[in-house]
């Protein structure tokens, strides 16, 4: 390789970088991460495995030969399994000896080697897997983070071709930074679910399972929502990464509702049910000092997730930090009216579309969960009072993701 085409390789390869420590939140990191080592690479596939304890996670996968089969908007489905760390499988082999595996031909790999290529999946979807590059993720400290598997490296005239041995040095840079920036990112992520830790020892049904869920499907609501509207996509990465983080945060108000509310089995009396609503102001006010995107976003969707389209949600119209009613939208009686339509910040009309799905689809411990024709029936009826139509289309649209993410975060 010659000079000009090293620095051209490596800059590609720090721009990169600086794209990952962009990313706050782990999920968005990990497909991020995906998608900027195909580019490099022009690998026409890949996917990513993130480790905990003894085994590798499957987390995601993409796949342009069989995006190109969907529609516009679509998204390939795929199921999550784990593998363990040993020599048998290519994954399970890079992980336990750290070491970079580049295989020309994955069905003709030689008989002596202690791995092997499963081909379930090309079976499964007409799929040929051919040439594989795959590489541990481990910070600048050695510690295994992860593994990355890239397949189907592509020339300029869309043929297959092997991954490049002079490259290897370039893409093993990357997966360095790349196993850093997740390692960052698991450290966000685990102090996001230990709030949420804090809210379930008052509200059971706060689980850290519920919260990843309505955090992804927001995400994914709002990309299907964005792209149709011709948003760029930098943008919608950019406002998917904090949508994600802060719509977990969602009920974090509820930390201050005392157990004898959250806790009661039978219905709420008129003023209890009136200090339930309250959880909205307490959780706005937790981001009273916004210092990011983040904050700003955590704190609307806080306040607003239980507005509805048609005026008829709550808190309405109030400052949360000093109490004071918004004199232009108090009725006769004198209470605010709630915030109606477009007055609704969008990321929180799209969470509570995301929050109700995932509340009426799971199991509580006062109710089983719904049968899905029955809660997108109700989804569907509400639009126009409750939801956001535009919110609810685009979460029409991307229904096979969201049941793809239902099965991801069980309880």
């Amino acid at each position: 390789m010659d000079l000009q085409r090293e620095n051209e390789r490596l800059s590609q390869i720090l721009n990169l970088e600086v794209e990952l420590f962009q990313v706050k939140d782990l999920d968005i990191l990990l497909e991020r991460i995906l998608s900027g080592a195909r580019l490099f690479a022009k690998a026409d596939a890949g996917s990513i495995y993130t480790k905990e304890k003894d085994v590798l996670h499957f987390k995601y996968t993409q796949n342009d030969t069989l995006q190109r089969r969907l529609e516009f908007g679509k998204k390939l489905i795929y199921s999550t399994f784990s593998i363990p760390i040993n020599t048998r499988s290519i994954a399970g082999y890079v992980a336990f000896k750290s070491k970079i595996v580049n295989i020309e031909d994955a069905y003709k790999i030689s008989q002596d080697r202690l791995y092997s290529f499963d081909n379930k999946f090309d079976k499964l979807s007409g799929y040929t897997t051919k040439s594989m590059l795959t590489l541990p993720l481990e910070t600048s400290r050695n510690k295994l983070i992860g593994v990355l598997q890239l397949i189907n490296a592509m020339d300029d005239n869309h043929e297959v071709i092997s991954f490049s041995h002079e490259e290897e040095p370039f893409i093993k840079h990357f997966a360095i930074s790349a196993a850093n920036a997740l390692e960052r990112a698991q450290m966000t992520r685990a102090i996001l679910l230990r709030m949420i830790k804090m809210i379930e020892l008052h509200d059971p049904n706060e689980t850290g399972a519920h919260v990843n869920r309505v955090g992804a499907y927001a995400a994914e609501i709002y990309e299907t929502w964005a792209l149709k509207r011709g948003i760029a996509p930098d943008e919608v990465n950019r406002q998917k990464d904090v949508l994600r983080m802060a719509s977990m945060l969602h009920d974090i108000g509820k930390i201050a509702i005392t157990d004898r509310i959250l806790k009661k089995p039978a219905k709420l009396s008129d003023e209890e049910y009136f200090e339930m609503k309250l959880h909205t102001v307490l959780g706005a006010k937790v981001f009273e000092d916004t210092w990011s995107d983040f904050d700003e976003a955590a704190y609307e969707i806080a306040l607003n997730h239980h507005e509805k389209w048609d005026g008829k949600g709550y808190p309405g119209h109030i400052n949360p930090f000093t109490g004071e009613k918004d004199p232009r939208f108090l009725d006769h009686c004198g209470h605010t009216r709630g915030k109606q339509e477009e007055e609704i910040p969008l990321f929180a009309r799209i969470v509570s579309v995301a929050d109700v799905y995932d509340a009426l689809s799971s199991k509580r411990s006062y109710k089983d969960p719904w049968p899905e024709e029955k809660v997108l029936n109700l989804i569907k009826e509400d639009s126009g009072k409750h939801f956001d139509p535009t919110v609810v289309e685009a979460f029409l649209s991307c229904i096979d993701v969201l049941r793809n993410i239902y099965h991801r975060y069980t309880d």
